[in-house]
C-alpha cells in the first residue's frame, strides 16, 4: 500500500506540479504505518492545495500560487522531523497493544495446554527439580512483558503530553521485544521438551494450536519491534 500511494503521487507529478512534487518527496521521506503515514501525506497535500487556492484569489498564478504555498509550509527538512516523530508514537502504539494483549493470550493458552495435557498426573515426579521454577519464571517474565506494554500503551496515549522524549519509550519496547523472544521462546522449548512424553505432547492438538499462536504472535511482535528501531533511528528524526 506504501508503495502504491507513492507511485499514485508520483505519477501524477510528471511536471503536473510543484506540490505534487513535494508531496512525493515527503512520502518517501517518512517512515513509518502505511495508514497513519497515507492520513499524514494526505493531511500535507490538502493544506497545501488550500493554501494555494487562497493565494490564486489574491492573483497570483497557479504555478506562483504553488511555490509561495510550499515555501510558506516549510521545507522537507522542517516538517518531515515532526511528522516522523508522530509516526513513531503511532508504531510504538501499535507494538504495544499488541504486547498488552498477545502475551497474556499466549501465557493463558499454555496455561491450559499444561493443564489438559495428556501426561498423566502420576509422572509429574519425574519432571527435573527445577521445571517448575523455570515455568513460573517463565510465567512472570511474560507478566511483565504484558505489564510493560500497557504501560507504554497508555503512555503513548493519554500520557504523551506528559512525555518529554516519547522516542525513548518507543525504543525501549522494542529492544525489551527483541531480548525477551529469543529467551521466551528458548525457555518455552526446555519445558516443552523437558516434559515426560514428550513427543505425545507435541502432537496434541491443543499443544499444536498454542504453538502456532505463539509463532503468530511471535512474528508479528518481531516485525513491530524492528519496524519502531527503524522509525526512531537518529537519521530519520534530524533528516
Amino acid at each position: 500500500m506504501e508503495a502504491g500511494m507513492e507511485v499514485g503521487v508520483e505519477a501524477g507529478t510528471a511536471g503536473a506540479g510543484v506540490i505534487d512534487d513535494y508531496v512525493a518527496k515527503l512520502s518517501r521521506t517518512l517512515k513509518g504505518p502505511e495508514g497513519p503515514k497515507l492520513d499524514l501525506v494526505t493531511e500535507a497535500r490538502d493544506s497545501l492545495l488550500d493554501a494555494t487556492e487562497a493565494l490564486q484569489r489574491e492573483g497570483l498564478t497557479r504555478v506562483e500560487a504553488e511555490l509561495a504555498a510550499v515555501e510558506e509550509f516549510g521545507s522537507i527538512g522542517e516538517v518531515a522531523p515532526g511528522y516522523q516523530e508522530g509516526l513513531s508514537v503511532s508504531a510504538g502504539r501499535r507494538l504495544a497493544a499488541l504486547l498488552f494483549v498477545s502475551v497474556p493470550l499466549t501465557t493463558l493458552a499454555w496455561s491450559v495446554v499444561w493443564r489438559l495435557s495428556p501426561d498423566d498426573p502420576a509422572t509429574y515426579a519425574q519432571w527435573p527439580a527445577w521445571f517448575l521454577p523455570v515455568s513460573r519464571a517463565l510465567d512472570i517474565l511474560q507478566l511483565l512483558v504484558g505489564l510493560f506494554g500497557g504501560m507504554a500503551l497508555f503512555a503513548l496515549g493519554r500520557g504523551l503530553r506528559r512525555i518529554r522524549r516519547p522516542r525513548l519509550v518507543i525504543r525501549s519496547l522494542a529492544v525489551l521485544v527483541c531480548v525477551t523472544l529469543p529467551v521466551v521462546g528458548a525457555l518455552g522449548a526446555t519445558l516443552t521438551l523437558s516434559s515426560h512424553h514428550s513427543s505425545l505432547f507435541s502432537s496434541y492438538p491443543l499443544s499444536i494450536l498454542a504453538e502456532l499462536l505463539s509463532s503468530a504472535c511471535a512474528g508479528l511482535q518481531l516485525y513491530g519491534a524492528t519496524r519502531c528501531l527503524r522509525v526512531t533511528s537518529r537519521r530519520l528524526v534530524t533528516a
